[in-house]
C-alpha cells in the first residue's frame, strides 16, 4: 500500500483545519467512526466536534490540577460545545505521568513512563500524546481495542499530528500499534 503523509514546516495550531480535514478525508476512506483528539483549553475538540460530526468524538483533557492545584483547563464553554457537539469528555491521569510524576518531582528521578515518553517524543510530542491518550481513553471504556481509531494532538495548542492506531488497554501497551502516520510537523 502507498500514502501521503503530510508535513508541515512548522509544528502548532496554525495546522489544526489542515490536521482534522485530513483525519475525516481518512475516517471516510477507512470507515472509521471513533475520534480521539487531545483537547487542553478545548478549542481543538469542540472544532473536532463540528468536523466529526456523526462520528463518536472523545476529547481528552488534561487531568485536573496538571497547571494549579484544583484548577480544569478546559474551559466551561467549550465543554458545554463539546457535549452539545455530540462528544464525550474524559478527564483522567495521563497514562505516562501519574504517580511517576510525583515521583520525578519528589526525588528528581525518571521512571519507565518517563522513559516511554520521551521515546515517543522522537516522532514528536504528538506522537508520545496520541498514543497516550488512546490508552486512556481505552482503559475509561470510551474506545474498543478491537477496532482502529484516529488520534488526533499537537504540539503545544491546537493539532498538527494524526495517526490512526489501534488502542490497547494499559496492561497491553506493548501490543499497542500505529497503523499509519497522517500528518506531523517536520521538525
Amino acid at each position: 500500500m502507498e500514502r501521503k503523509i503530510v508535513y508541515f514546516d512548522k509544528p502548532g495550531g496554525d495546522n489544526m483545519e489542515e490536521t482534522l480535514r485530513i483525519a475525516r478525508e481518512r475516517a471516510d476512506e477507512l470507515g472509521i467512526k471513533t475520534i480521539v483528539v487531545a483537547t487542553t483549553v478545548g478549542n481543538t475538540a469542540a472544532r473536532a466536534v463540528e468536523v466529526f460530526k456523526g462520528f463518536k468524538v472523545v476529547a481528552v483533557t488534561h487531568l485536573t490540577g496538571f497547571r494549579s492545584p484544583n484548577a480544569q483547563e478546559l474551559t466551561e464553554e467549550n465543554r458545554k460545545k463539546i457535549v452539545k457537539g455530540g462528544g464525550t469528555i474524559l478527564t483522567a491521569t495521563h497514562l505516562f505521568s501519574g504517580v511517576g510524576a510525583a515521583m520525578r518531582k519528589r526525588f528528581n528521578t525518571y521512571l519507565l513512563g518517563d522513559i516511554i515518553a520521551n521515546t515517543l517524543r522522537i516522532m514528536g510530542q504528538g506522537m508520545k500524546v496520541c498514543v497516550e491518550i488512546a490508552v486512556m481513553a481505552a482503559d475509561g471504556g470510551l474506545v474498543r481495542t478491537d477496532e482502529d481509531c484516529i488520534v488526533i494532538a499537537g504540539t503545544g495548542r491546537g493539532a498538527d499530528f494524526a495517526v490512526v492506531l489501534r488502542p490497547v488497554n494499559s496492561p497491553d501497551f506493548f501490543d499497542l500499534r500505529v497503523r499509519e502516520i497522517l500528518c506531523k510537523p517536520r521538525f
